[in-house]
């Protein structure tokens, strides 16, 4: 090849080159003002179908066994978590805090409720030791439940800055343990309760008399007639009884994740516990007050038993002339 030909094809490349580099770069250029860049990729360019799926949550390809993990964003988790450190925290602290409010007002304004005959000498049995082992089973169990979950919602807000990380961290953990086992014996205790109960807690012709009359609660010398269990006390009974089966079910569902439900499943489960339980621990905080310091000698129902005549008498009337019936005629022993 003479010396001309050579420089003449060298040109020609050369030319060539530069001409394949500036289209190229131009391409590119172009493709990068409508939002796509070399190699097939979405730029600034997206599909909104594409990206709404993934915000919904929908599942994508994974290689691992668990096909959760192809969930690229659980946005439910971020609504979960509004929810559960916002209102369900916020107003769930008012509900309680107006629980004790009521309580130590009425306590303030009524004082507490006296046995206007006095205290008699003479007993009679009110509840079988059966009876008081479910009922303390049940309660026991719900207050251990019930602080050890107070300190997971509220905990780090009340308890941290006090007592430190450290001793936080394993007071939770060891909360958290105990949460889940002495579920089990507030279940069987509620159970239990409502097996023995249920039938002296259904609506009876005493019931409208002891609203009409507030129960007796606000006047001395005021005692309409009741059963075993007078209104105030079947709102309780069906309250636990309700609120229980309610955080019995849910928990459970947290104890053992993704057996009965999906990961959205298990959110609103926990949502729904919490709700459940502080509703439930606003209403039980009103029956502790009335069943010690509230009442004069509610308490020893539940300890021996046996409460005074005159109580029983004054509280529930129409039970004692049921259990005199039964027992010929005299309910004191």
């Amino acid at each position: 090849m003479t010396v001309l030909a050579r420089l003449l094809l060298a040109s020609l490349l050369t030319v060539g080159l530069e001409l394949g580099a500036w289209n190229l770069s131009a391409v590119e250029a172009a493709a990068q003002t409508v939002g796509e860049v070399p190699g097939n990729t979405l730029g600034n360019r997206s599909d909104s179908e594409f990206w709404r799926g993934i915000r919904s949550g929908q599942t994508g390809s994974v290689s691992t066994p668990d096909e959760r993990a192809g969930v690229l964003i659980q946005s439910e988790g971020d609504n979960w978590r509004a929810r559960r450190n916002g209102p369900v925290s916020t107003y769930g602290a008012w509900l309680m805090l107006t629980a004790v409010v009521l309580v130590a007002a009425f306590f303030a304004v009524r004082g507490r409720i006296r046995i206007d005959g006095g205290w008699s000498g003479r007993t009679i049995l009110r509840f079988t030791l059966l009876e008081r082992f479910g009922h303390w089973l049940t309660a026991i169990s719900f207050l251990i439940l019930a602080l050890t979950g107070l300190n997971i919602l509220y905990g780090r807000y009340v308890f941290l800055p006090l007592i430190g990380p450290e001793a936080f961290a394993a007071v939770t953990l060891a909360g958290k343990y105990a949460h889940h086992y002495v579920a089990f014996a507030f279940m069987a205790g509620l159970l239990l309760i409502f097996v023995l109960w249920v039938r002296q807690n259904l609506p009876d012709r005493y019931d409208l008399g002891w609203v009409a009359k507030g129960g007796g609660l606000l006047r001395r010398g005021v005692h309409p007639p009741a059963g075993k269990f007078n209104f105030g006390q079947k709102i309780v009974f069906w309250g636990v009884a309700l609120g229980g089966v309610a955080v019995s079910l849910t928990g459970i569902n947290l104890m053992f994740p993704f057996t009965f439900t999906d990961l959205a499943g298990l959110q609103t489960a926990q949502l729904a516990h919490s709700i459940a339980a502080i509703v439930l621990t606003a209403l039980i905080i009103g029956h502790i007050y009335i069943g010690t310091l509230g009442m004069e000698g509610a308490v020893d129902a539940m300890l021996s038993g046996r409460v005074d005549e005159n109580w029983a008498r004054e509280h529930h009337s129409a039970w004692v002339e049921e259990t005199r019936g039964r027992h010929g005629g005299s309910p004191a022993e």
